[in-house]
């Protein structure tokens, strides 16, 4: 065991995974992480970049976004979470923080623009955070704690 692990009490697996599961991780991360810089930085370059949608729904969501200052912040979150996530870094709060901006663009793709490329790139979405989720579960686990045990205590961490 590492001094790490020993250090934080987390046990390590007894068998790593195959190459297979570690590349389609890796080429996930680089794939979604480059499609978020590329997403949150097209706007800033030129405003007629950001996709508006073809139904009248999605147009008037994106443009309200925009009107309303928004969609910069999104963006910028966006370009900050790609580049975290395509930098392998900061991992476990990287993909959980992308999830909320995630359930808007699922809703926008399946709800208010349909059709074969929205679901294409809704369906993406999904595969891709679920991949990307996955080797971190066990940071998430207590989060469902359904009567945790507060911690007042002034050390960083868990205290158990």
């Amino acid at each position: 065991m590492s001094s790490t692990a020993q250090q934080t009490g987390e046990e390590l697996p007894e068998a790593l995974p195959g190459p297979t599961i570690k590349w389609i991780y890796h080429l996930s991360r680089i794939i979604f992480g480059g499609w978020w810089v590329y997403s949150g930085v097209m706007p800033f370059i030129d405003p007629a970049w950001q996709p508006l949608g073809q139904e009248q729904a999605a147009r008037d969501f994106s443009i309200a976004m925009i009107d309303s200052g928004l969609m910069t912040w999104v963006k910028v979150a966006e370009i900050v979470l790609g580049l975290l996530i395509l930098a392998n870094r900061m991992m476990p709060f990287a993909v959980i923080a992308i999830v909320p901006i995630n359930f808007v663009i699922l809703y926008w793709n399946f709800v208010l623009d349909e059709g074969t490329v929205e679901y294409t790139f809704g369906a993406l979405t999904i595969f891709f955070n679920a991949v990307l989720i996955w080797p971190w579960r066990r940071y998430y686990w207590r989060l469902f704690s359904w009567r945790g045990k507060p911690d007042f205590s002034t050390e960083p961490g868990i205290q158990d």
